[in-house]
């Protein structure tokens, strides 16, 4: 019963039109694509250079995926491996591979030929729309770049997926997978010339304007709160923009300013978003090592649009995103982002995890106090754990989530910002206050409000309220990089560096219990470190406070630390 109330609950936050697709997903009888026509290139298609999303490959037909590598024989490469994770088996299928240099041509040509074999229509994981359309446009990527024409077999292969594309768009599911339809349609109708590659291109431009228009917010933000996921999805823009600039197609020049707009918008966004170590924090579903690198998008964006990200400030500076809820403090190499917004679109909140009001602080240029990240997408307990609440430097109350997460991407009732700001105080500091509603459904219904006060030179108090009625039990969860470790005194909880440094020191500043537990920490998608995590806990009648400060410990001055 139990479950059946969890569905009914996520089914409630549905849009019509995905639930009429899903039913037509599941009844679809047959998925006839019609016979290959004649296949023509479109006359002064072309793209320029783009960042490549694999790791250099140890061998020909050496596959390193999700921090796992798997070596085939040249002829029996295996597309549909029981003993690999599905997500694996995805990246073999969307041959990003191809644009690997320490591949050699004659082994992308027999995979592709190999593929084509191998898969039949409509059959297994290669089919299913998110990978048929990174195939797609990473085909098209490899023909374009190649100084050999492709094989008349490649060319009706890729004109067949197209048309399976065409007619499987992820209407059931939405978000970045129909974003990356709209994508792989773009790209094969510039590619094809004809009235089938026109009718692609003006589907696939059409839904690309309207996902642009829904998926990227005001601030800049993608609306899936995922930092990876943005990632990815601006990547798609500038490809588009790279393809659409070099061939000259038939589009409106309005919708390209607009699509340019939005990039550069999401470039603003994508840096904010950015730790001092260069990379992204790991809010939702993020990982290192999926998306390019943001300092490769950069890179790929100044080549595009002249894109040249700002200098760092030295001194305080304060960012607000608050459609996609993400607020910034840094100062100099010290960086606190908190994710105070949505967990995601209502429709599809499928990447979200329970992590409103956590965050990620950098000290010195150091990740210090850190997202848990993401290991898998399998019904496994490191996933369970990674969108959990206690994975997440946030607040749990009576041992019960959030936001309802179930499954591997599913959420029933979720929480909800109930406020969020950033502002400098009358005194100097800097004051983000935040909460939510997500425990309302608990007896006396509790809401969790979260103050975070700055203070030049290095002090960050978070104190967490609990509102409502009734005795309830508060923990808050505060999780350390695996390269620091705690040493206790008195209370006094020292983050210890390897180097030995103490970089910075954690105390409560009211009555509470403080323990130290031990978390998990997935950097990227297969790899795991166990990390020390500091949990403050109370329990009490409602209302009550529960507040801890981090205080950096300076760095010693190089006179101070030098000895002859």
């Amino acid at each position: 019963m139990e479950r059946l109330l969890l569905f009914a609950r996520t089914v409630s936050y549905l849009r019509p039109g995905q639930v009429f697709a899903q039913v037509l997903k599941r009844v679809r009888l047959s998925s006839r694509v019609p016979p290959v026509r004649s296949v023509r290139r479109r006359l002064g298609v072309n793209i320029g250079p783009s960042p490549s999303l694999c790791a250099p490959a140890s061998g020909d037909f050496s596959f390193c995926f999700l921090n796992r590598t798997v070596t085939f024989p040249p002829s029996s490469v295996d597309w549909a491996s029981p003993d690999l994770p599905k997500l694996w088996r995805y990246n073999l299928h969307y041959f990003d591979y191809l644009a690997d240099p320490a591949r050699s041509d004659e082994a992308k040509c027999r995979l592709i030929a190999d593929w084509i074999a191998k898969n039949p229509l409509g059959v297994g994981d290669g089919w299913e729309p998110y990978p048929v359309s990174l195939r797609v446009v990473n085909w098209i990527k490899f023909f374009l770049r190649r100084e050999k024409p492709p094989e008349m077999a490649w060319l009706q292969s890729l004109w067949t997926q197209a048309a399976w594309l065409e007619r499987h768009v992820e209407y059931h599911l939405l978000a970045n997978h129909v974003f990356k339809n709209a994508v792989a349609l773009v790209f094969a109708g510039a590619y094809f010339d004809g009235p089938d590659g026109d009718r692609w291109l003006r589907q696939g431009w059409a839904l690309l304007r309207q996902e642009l228009a829904e998926q990227f917010l005001s601030d800049g933000g993608h609306y899936e709160r995922s930092p990876m996921y943005h990632s990815i999805c601006l990547l798609d823009c500038l490809d588009v923009v790279n393809l659409l600039e070099r061939s000259g197609t038939p589009v409106v020049q309005e919708d390209v300013v607009r699509l340019k707009d939005k990039a550069r918008a999401a470039l603003e966004y994508l840096y904010d978003l950015c730790l001092p170590d260069g990379n992204i924090a790991l809010f939702n579903d993020s990982a290192f090592g999926i998306a390019p690198s943001p300092q490769q998008i950069f890179q790929y964006a100044n080549a595009l649009l002249g894109y040249e990200p700002p200098a760092r400030a030295q001194g305080l500076e304060l960012r607000a995103y608050p459609d996609s809820g993400y607020f910034i403090v840094a100062n100099g190499n010290d960086r606190l982002v908190i994710d105070g917004g949505l967990i995601g679109p209502d429709y599809q909140p499928g990447h979200a995890h329970c992590d409103t009001l956590s965050y990620e602080l950098a000290i010195d240029g150091r990740r210090v106090i850190v997202d848990s990240g993401v290991y898998d997408y399998e019904a496994s307990p490191e996933r369970a754990y990674a969108r959990s609440t206690r994975a997440h430097n946030t607040v749990m109350v009576d041992g019960v989530e959030q936001s309802e997460i179930w499954g591997v991407f599913r959420v029933a009732r979720r929480a909800k910002p109930i406020r969020a700001s950033l502002h400098r105080g009358e005194d100097g500091r800097v004051i983000f206050e935040g909460a939510h509603d997500g425990y309302r459904r608990l007896p006396g219904k509790p809401v969790h409000s979260r103050t975070i006060t700055y203070a030049e030179g290095g002090e960050w108090i978070i104190e967490d309220r609990l509102a409502g009625k009734r005795e309830h039990r508060m923990e808050t969860y505060v999780h350390v990089h695996p390269d620091f470790r705690v040493i206790g005194e008195d209370r006094r909880l020292k983050l210890v560096g390897t180097d030995g440094r103490v970089v910075a020191v954690v105390e409560p500043l009211t009555p509470c219990d403080v323990r130290l537990d031990r978390g998990w920490y997935f950097p990227q998608f297969g790899l795991r470190y166990e990390n020390p995590v500091l949990v403050f806990a109370r329990s009490q009648a409602a209302p009550f406070a529960v507040g801890y400060r981090i205080k950096k410990v300076p760095m010693p001055s190089t006179r101070m630390s030098h000895r002859d």
